[in-house]
Order: C-alpha cells, then sequence, then structure tokens
C-alpha cells in the first residue's frame, strides 16, 4: 500500500533533507520510523523535494510502501511517537500505487523571511537577521524579473553544467508580516539546489543598492552569477506547500 505523509520540520538541527551516511537527516529520521513500523523492512521515503541544510519546511509532502495493515489514524501515530521533536507528520492519506511525490509536483511555494530591525538572537535560526533597512520597493521591481520560463543556471551555485535548469516560476511577492518581517514569496514548478537562496541574496544586494534591478535579467540571459552576491543564509527558507 502507497502512502502520501504531510510533515513539518524544523530544518536547524539537520544536515539538510536527503539522507546522508553518519549524519541526521530528515529522510534518515523519517526512513528509520517507517521501517520499525513495516517490521523491519527496509522502507524508503520518496519526497516531493530535497531542503539544504537549515531549511524549513511547513507542509513537505513524501511518499512510501508499506507491507503491514494499518490504519490512516493509526499510522500518524505511530510515526509521530517514533520521530524526533523536530519533526511532525501533519496528515496521512492512501494513495494510488502510481502516485509519486516528486515527478506529479504541479506547485511548490517558498517563503524567505528577514529581519530588518534590531537583532532578535530568538529568531535567528528562524528568520534572517538582515538588521538594515532595505529598499524594498528596488527589491519588488528586480523579483518580478524572475517571472516566467527561464534557466536559472546563474543561480545554481553547484553542477553548473546541470542539463536542464529551465524553471518556471508563476508567482512572486514581496510583503510584510504581521512580525514586521520582509518576506519574498516565490511559487513555481520546481526550484534548483540553493536557486531560492541565491535569488534572494542577489535581492538583497539590490534592496542594498549594491546592485541594479536589470542584474537579474542580466544574469539570467548570462547564465553565470556575479561573484559579489552572496548566498543568502538558510535559516530564512520555508517550504510553505506542495501541490498535485
Amino acid at each position: 500500500m502507497r502512502y502520501l505523509i504531510t510533515f513539518s520540520y524544523d530544518g536547524t538541527n539537520f544536515e539538510g533533507y536527503q539522507i546522508q551516511p553518519e549524519l541526521r537527516t530528515v529522510q534518515g529520521c523519517l526512513e528509520k520510523a517507517l521501517t520499525f513500523i513495516n517490521q523491519k523492512k527496509e522502507t524508503k521515503v520518496v519526497a516531493s523535494g530535497r531542503t539544504d541544510k537549515g531549511v524549513h519546511a511547513i507542509h513537505q509532502k513524501a511518499h512510501f510502501d508499506l507491507q503491514v495493515e494499518i490504519t490512516i489514524e493509526k499510522l500518524k501515530r505511530a510515526l509521530n511517537s517514533n520521530l524526533p521533536d523536530d519533526i511532525y507528520v501533519k496528515n496521512v492519506e492512501k494513495v494510488d500505487e502510481e502516485f509519486h511525490a516528486r515527478y506529479m509536483v504541479k506547485e511548490k511555494e517558498y517563503r524567505y523571511y528577514l529581519n530588518l530591525g534590531e537583532y532578535n538572537p530568538l529568531e535567528r535560526n528562524y528568520v534572517f537577521q538582515c538588521c538594515h533597512s532595505l529598499d524594498i520597493e528596488k527589491i519588488k521591481e528586480g523579483i518580478t524579473y524572475f517571472l516566467g520560463t527561464h534557466d536559472f543556471r546563474a543561480f545554481v551555485t553547484e553542477n553548473v553544467e546541470k542539463e536542464n535548469c529551465v524553471r518556471t516560476i508563476s508567482d512572486v511577492k514581496v510583503e510584510i508580516d504581521d512580525n514586521n518581517h520582509l518576506v519574498l514569496i516565490f511559487k513555481g514548478s520546481g526550484f534548483l539546489k540553493y536557486q531560492v537562496r541565491n535569488m534572494v541574496g542577489l535581492l538583497i544586494r539590490i534592496g542594498e543598492r549594491k546592485r541594479d534591478v536589470v542584474d537579474v535579467r542580466k544574469m539570467l540571459e548570462a547564465k553565470k552569477r556575479i561573484e559579489s552576491t552572496p548566498r543568502a543564509p538558510a535559516c530564512g527558507q520555508y517550504l510553505i506547500d506542495v501541490i498535485y
């Protein structure tokens, strides 16, 4: 039987989502719990995609197959009983055997949170402590250049020779939330490793007036990163939702 889970996690103390030998990862914790539930038969988990070390998730999705007979309610309880406190399964549902959590994704939403005010040590793992003013109107102008279908090779730090870096971003927004954080919102068909953080890094430089708005278009066209544009820290990034 194939199941789809919706789960959240605090990425602070994980070495990323993807399983890595001898390291604490979200996937590793999920597979350990499921293997125990599945009568100690090794159980693989396939997520909608991986997140970097320190990145958080509100509604991550993943599928897996179980051989044991168990109700949805008991499976959810069993998972949460065997998972660490920084992962929580919100929903479990049965899906068709052909369902694939990665290949069937239609849209993902990421948000990036910045504190432009005084440094807050309580938020340091969850909101990037930028702690200085930015030209928000310039950021709003710059972020619109990401809309549409582009080759995002310039925003992939590693593996620049990757065969296909073409992705579609369907919606972008810049907001101020109830906690007075600057929030950058990206919705799209899929995102490459470090893509969101590299895009945010450039937008921060634009907000600081250290780069021009048109640099977004120039980088997309040149397919080359600008060396003076650092990647934004992982702590401010959240996978908000995955749509099938």
